[in-house]
């Protein structure tokens, strides 16, 4: 009887051993960043994902679907999935001009305000995450044409473990029970700044900015808490032909716990209509993406193609976007006042 309870208690302490390094392991993202918060491959298509001051930059209207599927044939791989939408905040006013006998009232479309949110699902393993983002911007002119831009966001993720991705011989057991199957909610903060004209855009990003932590019902488990995020990203475009324009892009994202990683990038645009490009992902991939317009939808697709042992064992990374925008495509500034 002893010995069969030993094993007993011997087995239940691998299982909640197991199960704590595992969950510690994705939390602390102490590996890599897609532990804490997504990473998209196609952040130049809506850079609103990264940076809270693009809402409301461009002029139009847009909502976005993304979902990206990470090491695809591999068990318990990243899945995220994210919904955002974004838009101009115009204010109506008139400017009167004068035609001798009679005054016209000229409608103007200003407007310095952008806003927007979005909401995301991470699956990792046996952790689920889900988050939104609401985000406020203010948009001020330098010159003619250049703007800059600054975003504050208030973000929230909620973290739990999938129990019906394990099985305890023992229903009783206090893993099942405690905060990490219920789940928790972390709140934070993001702000950003970006500048932009027709032909280029650079952005700075803080995420997690409080770095909060999660409680998980003892004292012990308090330094589980949220690393500040840092990105950078910036690209130009060239015009190599009536039609054509070439966009070499740099994404930087760190942290204060791991190392920068860059994604240095070159896209091929043809009438703003169609874009094929490539990007190279330091120490982790190879990244070729695509795209076109039709009318006012959006397409993109991307494959990751990963330089680690795993890809061995995976058909790749996947990740597909579909974006809905509305304004007037011949004028891209379309809240200046011209009148």
């Amino acid at each position: 009887m002893l010995q069969l309870s030993d094993k007993y208690y011997r087995r239940k302490l691998v299982q909640r051993t197991t199960l704590f390094l595992l969950f510690m392991l994705v939390l602390s993202g102490s590996l890599t960043f897609a532990q804490q918060l997504p990473v998209f491959s196609q952040y130049l298509f809506n850079k609103f994902l990264i940076n809270p001051s693009v809402a409301g930059s461009d002029g139009y209207t847009s909502y976005s679907l993304t979902a990206r599927e990470q090491w695809v044939g591999y068990s318990g791989a990243t899945r995220t999935y994210s919904l955002s939408a974004q838009t101009r905040v115009l204010k109506k006013n008139f400017r009167i001009s004068n035609t001798g006998r009679r005054r016209i009232y000229r409608p103007g479309a200003d407007g310095r305000v952008g806003i927007g949110g979005y909401v995301f699902t991470d699956k990792n393993g046996l952790v689920q995450r889900t988050g939104f983002q609401t985000s406020y911007a203010y948009h001020i002119w330098l010159r003619q044409n250049t703007q800059l831009s600054f975003g504050l966001a208030l973000s929230g993720y909620h973290y739990k473990i999938n129990e019906k991705e394990i099985k305890f011989e023992d229903q009783n057991e206090p893993w099942l029970t405690n905060d990490l199957r219920r789940g928790i909610f972390v709140p934070d903060a993001n702000f950003g700044v970006h500048v932009m004209n027709s032909a280029f855009s650079a952005g700075f990003a803080i995420e997690q900015l409080f770095q909060s932590f999660g409680k998980f019902g003892s004292e012990a488990y308090n330094n589980f808490r949220m690393m500040r995020h840092y990105n950078f990203f910036a690209n130009y475009n060239f015009e190599t032909g009536l039609y054509t324009e070439l966009q070499p892009s740099v994404l930087v994202r760190m942290s204060e716990q791991v190392r920068p990683q860059a994604d240095i990038g070159l896209t091929y645009i043809f009438k703003s209509e169609f874009w094929a490009g490539v990007t190279y992902r330091t120490g982790a991939a190879l990244i070729a993406n695509m795209g076109f317009q039709y009318e006012n939808l959006f397409f993109g697709y991307s494959f990751d193609f990963t330089m680690q042992e795993i890809q061995s064992i995976t058909y790749g990374t996947h990740e597909f976007t579909i974006a809905l925008k509305f304004g007037d495509p011949r004028r891209k500034y379309r809240w200046l006042d011209r009148y």
